[in-house]
This record gives structure tokens, sequence and C-alpha cells, in this order.
């Protein structure tokens, strides 16, 4: 008996169902860290704003007794707060993306939850998070305070996208590191602490000695500073920007880290 074409092709319908179950592993791995991270703390998500906001104002208020203005504008507040929160946004994507399998650990015994799940949970949930915390300081600040800018959504947005991905790509990387080489933890940590001194914050790229912006020039951080700064501040045209150098470490990164996950990570969840 000769078999038709539809008995020997393959059905097509598992590899939809398992992406489905895969979007509902992710929303149930989101809402459950949404109530662990944010449900038990009074005030909840209004933390997450007011803690940068006290962070930038601090700054702010220092280095206005130091200084006379900033390096752009006439506002500290805004001025800092636009190098700040691209810090922040890398900071908090890539640390809690280094510790998605640790975090959902009791959750990966079930089949339908997969070690990508966890990671795309925490990242899309923290980036929306922090994508909009950003967005609220830094209407709030434009509306408070005569700052005498025009607001360029353009480049602010791919800044931030572009931060999520590189915190994305060393969060990756070092949720395998970690799990694979303890120690890795604590040497990373130290390791990245000049960071909230050389992404930007208090100054720009031109304020620094040219030995500095040699060294300088190699943190993909500084470059996403310098190109939010242009959607704020119309005359800042900064020509040391290069994102093709941002996105090439974000990707490179990103599949190492891809890589190492899909090898080990049944060694580092039986850790």
């Amino acid at each position: 008996m000769a078999l038709s074409a539809s008995d020997i092709t393959p059905p097509l319908r598992p590899p939809a169902k398992k992406r489905l179950s895969s979007g509902r592993s992710i929303i149930a791995l989101i809402l459950r860290e949404m109530s662990t991270r944010y449900g038990r703390t009074p005030g909840g998500y209004i933390w997450a704003v007011l803690e940068p906001l006290g962070a930038i104002m601090i700054l702010s208020i220092g280095f206005s007794l130091l200084l006379r203005s900033p390096s752009l504008g006439n506002s500290f507040l805004l001025f800092y707060a636009s190098g700040y929160l691209v810090l922040s946004l890398y900071q908090n994507v890539s640390v809690l993306v280094a510790r998605a399998l640790a975090f959902s650990k009791p959750l990966l015994i079930y089949p339908s939850v997969s070690w990508l799940d966890a990671i795309l949970a925490r990242f899309f949930l923290n980036t929306l998070t922090n994508a909009l915390v950003a967005y609220l300081l830094l209407t709030l600040i434009i509306m408070l305070i005569e700052t005498r800018i025009i607001f360029d959504a353009g480049p602010m947005v791919v800044a931030m996208g572009l931060t999520a991905f590189i915190g994305l790509a060393i969060g990756t990387l070092n949720c395998a590191l970690f799990g694979l080489f303890p120690a890795w933890e604590a040497v990373w940590s130290i390791a990245t602490r000049p960071l909230f001194l050389a992404s930007g914050i208090f100054y720009t790229y031109e304020d620094l000695p040219t030995l500095a912006q040699d060294i300088l020039w190699w943190n993909p951080l500084l470059h996403l500073t310098g190109l939010i700064r242009t959607g704020l501040y119309t005359n800042y045209r900064p020509d040391y920007l290069n994102l093709t150098y941002v996105l090439s470490i974000a990707v490179v990164v990103l599949c190492l880290g891809l890589l190492l996950l899909r090898r080990h990570h049944k060694t580092i969840l039986n850790n």
C-alpha cells in the first residue's frame, strides 16, 4: 500500500505547543519574581523609582557644591540622571540574569521550564522595570526643573536597548561562570566596581585627558552614556561613539554564554 505525503511528513504542532509552553513558563516566572521582589516589600514598586531618584539627587547636591555647572546643560540632576540610569539598567539586568538559574532552580526540575526561560524571564522583567523607571524619572526632572532641552527619544531608546542587550550578554556568560566557578562571582564583583567612575556619569568623554580617553573608550557603557545624552542635549554630538563595537561585544559574549549554558546547565543545576 502506497503512503501519502501526509503519512510521511511529521506533524508541525508539537513545536508550536512547545513555544506556547515556553511563553507560559516565562510569564509564570515573571509573576513569581514580581511577587517575590516587590510583593513582600512595603511600597512595592515605589522603591524601584525612589532608589535611583535618591541616588541621583545625592550626586546632584554633592557636585553642585563643588562645581558651578555640569559639563552639559544647566541641570546637575538631569546630567547625572542620564549617566546613572544607563549604569543602573546594565547592572540590574546583568546581575539578576547571572543569578537566574540559582533563583529559579526549584522550578527547573519541571520539564516544561527550561534554563532559557529563567534567563528570559529575568531579562524581560528587569528591562521593562528599569525602562519604566528611567521614563518616569526623566519626565519628572524635565517637568519640575528648567532644563531648557529639546527631547529626542530616538537615541535614548537605542541607548537603553543596547544597554539592556549588553546586560543580557554579560549576565548570561556570568550565569554559566558563576555556576561552574563559584569564586568568579567575588572576582567579578571586585573587578567591576570601577564602572561607577568609568562609565561617564560625572563627566563627558571630551572632559578627559587623552590617556584616559584611550583607556576608557573600550568601555561599552561610556559609548551608551554618550548616546543617551545626544537625545537630551541637541548640541552634543560626540564623535567617539561606535555602536558597531558595542553591538559586536554584546553578540560575541552572548553567544559564548549561551554555548556554555547549553552544554553545562545540568552540571550547574546539580551543584
